[in-house]
């Protein structure tokens, strides 16, 4: 099985486990009484639909190029990337929300619905981190989707503490405690998804190239005595592209740039990961100088 058919098959697996323990939390939430209970199902009927959205997006980025959209198809995972966050961070607000409302009216809570389903969450969610956890480094959809099914698990693990809690002291205003802290989860982890996500489809520079050291990379080689117009930006989250004019020190014929084109490409991808360059050289004799 090749590994993109892996990835699906995964994908496709987390999303049936996913939904059985959304439905039962749901029914056990409205049935128990538990907000945290209800959160966590909110926030697997989340997962649901980003790994949904995950699988989606994964098939329409093996899509080959067209003469229409002439960079591919890659950027629809980071595009549903995007929208599991926004999704996600909207859950949590709202779930700050009505735990705020049941800290002023506190219920009481069947704690053995609560305990129940919590561990079957957690098993739930602890087999879907398993089966993604060799295709989490594809890209960053997949890897949003991943961090999703961990904060599922341990958002499980906090709905078994409070359960446990409200067992033993009858403290009911552990629920909304619990829905406040998996919120505060949830939003931490998927903010840096939306940056990074984010500053993809704006096309901003990666964080993790220095532009000026770049540029004095490129400097540093004997043809090239200056560089400008520089555009550095990610197509996705594992292809980085860039262009800029390099204006050379001597006046060499075309056909002898073909040999500083491939060193340059080589130095950028060894150096900083860059694996497609568009280079546009120049010359600027003393004679064109208003000096």
């Amino acid at each position: 099985m090749s590994n993109h058919a892996q990835t699906a098959r995964n994908l496709a697996i987390t999303v049936i486990l996913n939904g059985i323990i959304t439905i039962g939390q749901f029914v056990g939430g409205a049935i128990s009484g538990s907000l945290a209970l209800i959160s966590d199902a909110l926030h697997n009927l989340s997962d649901v639909i980003s790994v949904v959205l995950a699988y989606l997006a994964h098939r329409i980025g093996m899509r080959p190029q067209t003469q229409k959209s002439t960079f591919g198809f890659k950027r629809a995972e980071i595009l549903a990337a995007f929208i599991n966050a926004i999704s996600l961070i909207a859950i949590s607000v709202y779930l700050m929300v009505e735990a705020g409302k049941r800290f002023l009216n506190p219920k009481e809570v069947d704690y053995l619905w609560m305990l129940g389903l919590g561990i079957l969450g957690f098993i739930a969610n602890g087999l879907s981190v398993v089966i993604l956890q060799h295709n989490k480094e594809e890209n960053l959809n997949i890897r949003a989707a991943y961090l999703h099914l961990i904060g599922d698990a341990l958002t499980s693990l906090a709905v078994i503490a409070g359960a446990v809690c409200i067992w033993l002291f009858k403290v009911y205003w552990i629920d909304p405690l619990v829905t406040v802290l998996i919120s505060i989860y949830i939003f931490i982890h998927t903010f840096k998804i939306l940056k990074e996500s984010v500053g993809i489809l704006m096309q901003f520079a990666p964080a993790k190239i220095n532009q000026q050291e770049l540029i004095q990379v490129l400097q540093e080689m004997p043809e090239i005595s200056s560089v400008h117009h520089v555009h550095l930006w990610q197509l996705a989250d594992h292809q980085t592209y860039f262009e800029a004019h390099l204006v050379l020190s001597e006046n060499l014929p075309v056909s002898e740039s073909h040999v500083i084109t491939q060193k340059a490409k080589q130095m950028l991808n060894s150096r900083f990961g860059i694996g497609h360059t568009t280079f546009q050289y120049e010359y600027l004799s003393g004679e064109d100088c208003n000096c």
